[in-house]
C-alpha cells in the first residue's frame, strides 16, 4: 500500500478521535505555552494529525490526495515521507517562532505538511491537471496551489472566532518542500521556477505582512 494512503488514513482515524474526544484533542494539539514551557514538543507533530472539523479534514486529505503521489513518485517513499513530516514539523516551529509572545496560541491540522507537498510537487509538475467536482474543464496544478495558499493567507489574516486552523504552518512547511524539491531535483525546480513563484505569491505576501508590517506580532 502506497505511504501516502497510510498517511491519509492514520490522519482521519486520530483527527476522528480528536472529534470525539476532547480531552484527547486538547492534549496533542499545538499550543505555545505547553511547548514552551512545559516541553511538550510532540505536540510539534501530532497537532498535524487532528483537524478543526470533518471539512477542515476533507481539504487537506484532498489536496495531499491529488499532489502526493507526484512527490511520491519523484522523489520514493521515504522523500515523501521527509517532505510531509519535515513541513509539518518546521510549520509548526515557524508558527512558535510568529507566536512565541502569545501564549494562548493553538492550532491544528496537516497544513504544513500539505503546503511542503505541493511545493515539492509542482517543482517536478506544475501542469497537472486537478479536477473539481461538476466542472469539466482541468485547473493546472500551480493554479490550484495558489488558491490553496491564496485562500489560506487570507484566513491567517483575518481570523475567525475560534478558529484553530494552523495557516501560519503554510509558509514554515512550504519553505521545506520548496528546498528539500531544489536539493533533490535543482534542474526541475529551476525549470518551474515561474509556477512556483506563481503559486508562492500569496506566501510572499504573508511573509510582508508578518516581517515588514508586524501585522501578526
Amino acid at each position: 500500500m502506497s505511504v501516502l494512503f497510510i498517511v491519509i488514513a492514520v490522519t482521519a482515524v486520530i483527527s476522528y478521535i480528536g472529534f470525539q474526544s476532547p480531552s484527547f484533542f486538547e492534549k496533542y494539539k499545538f499550543n505555545v505555552s505547553a511547548i514552551r514551557y512545559q516541553k511538550e514538543y510532540i505536540r510539534l507533530l501530532s497537532a498535524g494529525f487532528l483537524h478543526a472539523d470533518v471539512m477542515h479534514l476533507v481539504f487537506n486529505m484532498l489536496t495531499l490526495y491529488f499532489f502526493g503521489p507526484i512527490a511520491e513518485h519523484a522523489f520514493g517513499a521515504g522523500g515523501f515521507l521527509v517532505v510531509y513530516f519535515g513541513s509539518v514539523i518546521l510549520g509548526n516551529l515557524f508558527s512558535l517562532f510568529i507566536y512565541k509572545n502569545q501564549g494562548w496560541y493553538s492550532a491544528i491540522g496537516a497544513s504544513g505538511g500539505v503546503s511542503g507537498i505541493l511545493f515539492a510537487a509542482i517543482a517536478v509538475y506544475p501542469m497537472l491537471d486537478i479536477y473539481f467536482f461538476f466542472i469539466p474543464i482541468p485547473v493546472p496544478g500551480f493554479v490550484f496551489g495558489l488558491l490553496y495558499f491564496g485562500y489560506s493567507v487570507y484566513s491567517m489574516l483575518n481570523p475567525r472566532q475560534n478558529d484553530y486552523i494552523g495557516h501560519a504552518a503554510h509558509l514554515g512547511g512550504a519553505a521545506f518542500g520548496l528546498v528539500y524539491a531544489v536539493a533533490m531535483a535543482p534542474q526541475a525546480a529551476m525549470s518551474n521556477a515561474f509556477y512556483l513563484l506563481v503559486m508562492a505569491l500569496p506566501l510572499l505576501y504573508l511573509a510582508y505582512q508578518i516581517f515588514v508590517k508586524k501585522k501578526i506580532n
